[in-house]
């Protein structure tokens, strides 16, 4: 193969027409992409702006976790929103490492972001003064009044005293008697039959023809009543003018008189305004001595007897009391009886701290 033809170096177009650009063109090429992509100015710009040391260590998986938990859903940022709407316990968030003045703000900017979006749904708490939302009540303390232990009246010693024995005797004794006044004076049962007398065949037949003819007379004393009311519609009074006037007179008359009357007692009232006052006062001190007499006698309820629990009353145990023969004198001749666990469950039902249950009896 032969070399290719050069082409003719006569004069200076011939030199201008051999001359090769690609170098030339394929610079431009580069710089025009390079400025239309932004590198052109990477030389320029400093190796600070371009490159930083990364010091941060990587986030272990554990914080990760706790990432996605901090994520508040739709429906909780709704409950959020809402003061009078408790969330799900099972939804509330876990205590996070974030501080409470940043809770308080995010709790705040959702707020905000919901009465802007939703205005005429929103519900204002009227009553909070300060306009924050206490979601912990506190819970309010249930204390009794009756102690835990009772000490018993000293009549009920092993070894008391005469008088104080008597005392306690007769207290027993009367709690007893009430009882019984109680089942001996409450409602009767109602008696599953009747008592009365066989009426006889013939008696029967007595009151069946006494039915009937009650039944004829009424019946005949009814077509009367009606034939006499129609005629009374028959004969209808015509009214003239005059008797029409002499009753609007009449009728003005009387709304007059109702006038009248109504501003006499009107101006009696304002009279007696005095008097109206006197009563008002009285009748609210009634009401303050009325209350603070309720307060003192559900105190000494409380104080007696427990708040009613469940479906059964509180029933107190028998005075523990002995009986004049009984009485020994010595802690070693005194009957032993099986009386502290049953105080115990006692004094647990008056205090309000088990609900009482009805009284079984043992079945043999």
């Amino acid at each position: 193969m032969g070399k290719a033809a050069k082409g003719s170096r006569k004069g200076k177009k011939a030199w201008r027409a051999n001359i090769k650009t690609d170098d030339i063109d394929e610079y431009f090429e580069k710089t025009t992409k390079d400025a239309l992509s932004g590198a052109a100015a990477l030389p320029s710009i400093p190796s600070d702006s371009l490159f930083y040391v990364d010091k941060s260590t990587d986030i272990p998986v554990k914080r990760k976790i706790e990432k996605k938990r901090e994520k508040v859903l739709h429906y909780e940022s709704l409950l959020q929103s809402n003061p009078f709407v408790q969330p799900v316990p099972s939804s509330t968030l876990k205590k996070s490492k974030k501080k409470k003045k940043e809770i308080l703000k995010e709790k705040t900017e959702t707020q905000n972001a919901s009465k802007g979006e939703d205005s005429a749904t929103t519900v204002h708490d009227i009553w909070n003064e300060k306009g924050e939302v206490r979601a912990k009540a506190k819970k309010k303390s249930s204390t009794s009044l009756i102690p835990a232990v009772e000490v018993e009246p000293p009549g009920c010693s092993f070894n008391p005293p005469f008088e104080a024995h008597q005392d306690s005797l007769a207290r027993a004794v009367a709690d007893e008697m009430q009882k019984v006044y109680k089942k001996e004076l409450g409602p009767q049962p109602v008696p599953p039959t009747v008592p009365g007398e066989i009426v006889a065949e013939v008696d029967k037949f007595f009151l069946d023809a006494d039915d009937g003819n009650e039944s004829d007379v009424e019946g005949g004393e009814g077509d009367v009543g009606n034939e006499l009311h129609a005629q009374r519609k028959l004969k209808t009074k015509v009214v003239t003018r005059v008797e029409r006037n002499r009753r609007a007179r009449h009728k003005d008359q009387l709304k007059a008189e109702a006038e009248a009357e109504k501003l006499e007692n009107l101006n009696k009232e304002i009279d007696s305004l005095p008097d109206i006052l006197k009563e008002i006062a009285k009748e609210d001190e009634e009401k303050h001595r009325r209350h603070r007499r309720r307060v003192v006698s559900k105190q000494d309820r409380l104080k007696a007897a427990p708040p009613r629990l469940g479906k059964h009353k509180f029933e107190p145990a028998p005075l523990q009391v002995l009986l004049t023969e009984e009485i020994s004198g010595s802690l070693r001749k005194l009957k032993g009886c099986c009386t502290l666990a049953r105080d115990r469950f006692k004094s647990l039902e008056k205090r309000g701290l088990l609900v009482p249950k009805a009284k079984r009896s043992r079945k043999k």
